[in-house]
């Protein structure tokens, strides 16, 4: 069932993503060469609780920490560790949630490690930019699927593939709340968007081949082919004016 959020719940939501979005702002310059992702997670868990937040993913379903950071062919649910160094030219997703009074931020990027091919830069630039295509789609009386057709043929239309196994959300009191998300078009409407709900929209996509498995650790998902993989997500509250982005500084 989908719940509509009150003026006043708005609020704590703009405030848990403004933790979010200033996570993801601030790491990027800590993302570089010879540093491990396990000192990235470290920051990102004390910068949460000094703004007032707490982590929303560590301990959810039994994970393990405050970010998720997936390398290169990894898509996401990378679990940070002293043993993950980021290299040069590699490309690292960074998913960040944080709880503000009960309700939850959740955004994510994919940034470059040093200089990095123009292939990898391609890969994101598409799929950061499908994220505000499906973004604008987000206003009342569109359907759900009216957001998945516009990340899907902006995507397709560059020459990658859509990520199936995984989806958008939406999001308030839950950190995974209905209505889901499809990134690629499946042929049904789905709800239509009402003003005051709150969803997490991230397209995640290849340079190769949809599908994906998930390693042993039971939360890493991964490319099946092997190709590379970025991810970016926002969440918005649909408004009388339009979506408005919550995980901005």
């Amino acid at each position: 069932m989908i719940r509509l959020k009150t003026n006043k719940e708005l609020d704590l939501m703009r405030k848990a993503n403004r933790i979010v979005a200033i996570i993801l702002s601030e790491i990027e310059s800590r993302i570089k060469p010879g540093v491990n992702t396990y000192d990235l997670d470290i920051w990102a868990e004390e910068k949460i609780l000094s703004l007032g937040g707490k982590p929303g993913f560590k301990g959810y379903g039994g994970f393990p920490a405050t970010l998720c950071t997936s390398i290169n062919n990894e898509v996401v649910h990378g679990i940070p560790s002293k043993d993950r160094i980021l290299e040069e030219g590699d490309i690292v997703g960074i998913d960040v949630g944080a709880v503000y009074k009960g309700f939850n931020g959740d955004g994510a990027r994919t940034f470059a490690v040093g200089e990095v091919s123009n292939k990898a830069r391609d890969l994101m630039d598409t799929c950061e930019k499908s994220l505000y295509e499906g973004i604008k789609m987000a206003k009342e009386g569109k359907r759900v699927n009216d957001i998945s057709v516009a990340i899907d043929r902006f995507v397709r239309a560059r020459g990658y593939e859509i990520v199936r196994d995984l989806t958008g959300h939406g999001i308030g009191e839950n950190l995974h709340e209905d209505p889901q998300i499809l990134n690629y078009d499946n042929g049904q409407k789905g709800p239509r968007l009402k003003v005051n709900m709150t969803l997490a929209i991230e397209p995640m996509i290849t340079n190769g081949g949809y599908e994906v498995i998930t390693l042993n650790n039971e939360w890493t998902v991964v490319t099946a082919d092997g190709s590379l993989s970025a991810h970016y997500e926002n969440t918005i509250a649909i408004t009388e004016n339009g979506p408005e982005i919550l995980t901005k500084v």
